[in-house]
């Protein structure tokens, strides 16, 4: 990779076709291999299978992850995906493989993912660790290209990898912190300290109403019960909940005074024997999508529930892992 005061890499590679992906990532995966670093693959199930026939006995050796799964969330790419795996061999250099952003992503999921890529340069810095980001140029809008261009510092096309003059993430942080827009219809309550118990009330009953499974509920409840502490903790003291149904999923919005103004929170793993501070990363993990808009006057973060995803990894144990916190 191009030289760099920084341990850390974070070069994208775009890809035109199945030959351009091998040819991208392969050698990636085989010199880290090589050189004896521990290399993990998170791409989507498609690509993942096609990576693992290339690679035959050496898959093996290399931690392979469905994002489709474990990234369904981008806000949890982060601390369970790339800082788990690192985290995981102190002290060595890891290479990592991370497609966050495939065809398929909606619209709202997009802003989330395009963020996710901008702030992996925040929690990586003075890491060693270099994390490769493909890209399908034939399949991805020219947005998302360009976008990949701001939040890496490193591009490689066609073999050829150069200094990317458009970087700068943070722009891309800011450019989608954008207010959120609401549907009619949504169900609505103002809560402080005196109400928090109805308010998962409120969120289970509706969330109930609004068809989504029992499994689901209980992990909507725990992340309201999060949510709206924090508001009382660290957001002025109130709040206003809200839950409506969009495309199949059940979303729930709290809004309050507050202003989150660290980017990375809810992003960090929890240190050992930490207190407090897990409440956003727990929601991360418990939710299928997180956006989240932090004005001056005040921050609204939003959480879809759907249906479980078949395949994917059981929440009950993030709860564990996260801890509960009450504070962002």
């Amino acid at each position: 990779m191009a030289p760099t005061a920084d341990p850390f890499t974070h070069p994208a590679l775009f890809y035109a076709d199945e030959a351009g992906y091998l040819a991208g990532t392969v050698p990636f995966i085989e010199a880290g291999l090589a050189a004896g670093e521990p290399v993990a693959v998170a791409v989507p199930g498609e690509r993942l299978a096609l990576l693992r026939k290339t690679l035959g006995g050496d898959a093996d050796r290399v931690r392979l992850l469905d994002m489709e799964q474990a990234g369904r969330n981008p806000g949890r790419i982060i601390p369970r995906v790339l800082r788990g795996f690192a985290d995981a061999h102190p002290g060595r250099r890891v290479r990592i493989i991370g497609e966050p952003i495939w065809q398929g992503r909606t619209p709202d999921e997009y802003p989330a993912c395009a963020q996710h890529e901008a702030l992996i340069n925040h929690a990586f810095t003075g890491r060693a660790a270099t994390i490769l980001c493909p890209y399908d140029t034939s399949g991805l809008d020219a947005l998302v290209l360009a976008d990949a261009r701001v939040t890496h510092p490193v591009l490689i096309e066609d073999g050829v990898e150069r200094v990317s003059d458009a970087y700068a993430p943070d722009r891309v942080v800011a450019g989608y912190n954008l207010p959120l827009a609401r549907p009619p219809g949504v169900r609505e309550l103002v809560y402080d300290a005196d109400l928090l118990p109805d308010a998962r009330s409120f969120a289970t009953h509706h969330a109930e109403t609004l068809g989504l499974p029992a499994d689901r509920r209980e992990d909507l409840a725990l992340a309201v019960s999060e949510l709206t502490t924090n508001s009382v903790i660290h957001g002025g003291g109130t709040g206003t909940l809200r839950l409506w149904a969009e495309d199949g999923q059940v979303v729930c919005e709290v809004q309050d005074r507050g202003r989150l103004s660290d980017p990375l929170a809810g992003r960090r793993p929890a240190e050992p024997g930490q207190l407090g501070g897990r409440g956003l990363l727990l929601v991360n993990y418990l939710a299928d999508l997180v956006r989240l808009h932090t004005a001056p006057d005040g921050t609204t973060i939003r959480c879809y529930f759907g249906p479980p995803v078949r395949g994917a990894e059981p929440r009950g144990q993030y709860a564990g892992e996260a801890g509960a916190g009450g504070e962002p």
